[in-house]
């Protein structure tokens, strides 16, 4: 079997379910595995991208369950906040785009600024093959930047970029939506991508937080905003 496969009862432990339960999922087609000499195979890539469909449909309960899940998974390791991950140098109050094309090259000039990405280029190809294949842009007026897959050999340390535009510009598929928060999750591992991709879900499904991110005044202020909510989040 390839390293990158889980088989049923690696899945099992991994998810935390029973291995009845992983095969009844995928017997019904609601896990993405294929069959290998009669056995279930799960790729981790595979799986990775099914938990992140999940967590863009989830809601908050369901979302600190994946928190939890995928934290039990890596017992020994610190997760790291989403204030902690956001260097101020990352922030950009007004970020100056007013197109989709220009919001994605001007969110990864500002995680350039952090001088924790190695290769500005290859991580904006990265992010625009992902955005034509799904935008990730939601109906709150937020879009979630990301590679299709996390970019260890470019990036030093995971970390966040975040921009605010003065006035909404369209960026995602539904005609009339419009986006004016912008966060750019940059990963090195599959794990740390879905965990802060659940926080930051977590964070902006709170109407009282982006309101307050909106009318933030300076980096300082959103930083204080994202730290404050955070907390209330995790009390």
């Amino acid at each position: 079997m390839p390293h990158s496969d889980f088989d049923i009862d690696r899945l099992a432990a991994y998810l935390h379910l029973t291995p009845g339960q992983v095969s009844k999922m995928a017997d019904r087609g609601q896990l993405p595995g294929r069959r290998v000499a009669g056995q279930w195979r799960f790729s981790k890539a595979d799986i990775h991208h099914w938990l992140e469909e999940r967590i863009g449909a989830s809601d908050d309960e369901q979302l600190t369950q994946v928190e939890q899940v995928l934290q039990r998974a890596a017992p020994d390791e610190q997760a790291r906040t989403i204030a902690e991950m956001l260097p101020l140098e990352a922030i950009a109050i007004p970020l100056n785009a007013r197109t989709r094309s220009s919001a994605i090259t001007r969110m990864v000039e500002l995680a350039a600024n952090t001088g924790l990405l190695w290769d500005p280029a290859k991580l904006e190809e990265a992010v625009r093959a992902r955005e034509s294949l799904h935008p990730t842009a939601l109906e709150n007026g937020v879009a979630l930047l990301h590679p299709r897959r996390p970019m260890t050999a470019i990036l030093e340390e995971p970390f966040l970029a975040l921009g605010i535009t003065p006035r909404g510009i369209p960026f995602g598929q539904v005609r009339g939506m419009l986006t004016d928060v912008f966060f750019l999750i940059c990963s090195v591992d599959d794990r740390g991508h879905l965990r802060t991709l659940a926080r930051l879900s977590r964070l902006i499904s709170d109407s009282g937080c982006l309101d307050a991110l909106r009318q933030a005044a300076t980096p300082a202020d959103v930083h204080q905003v994202i730290e404050e909510c955070e907390e209330k989040l995790l009390a």
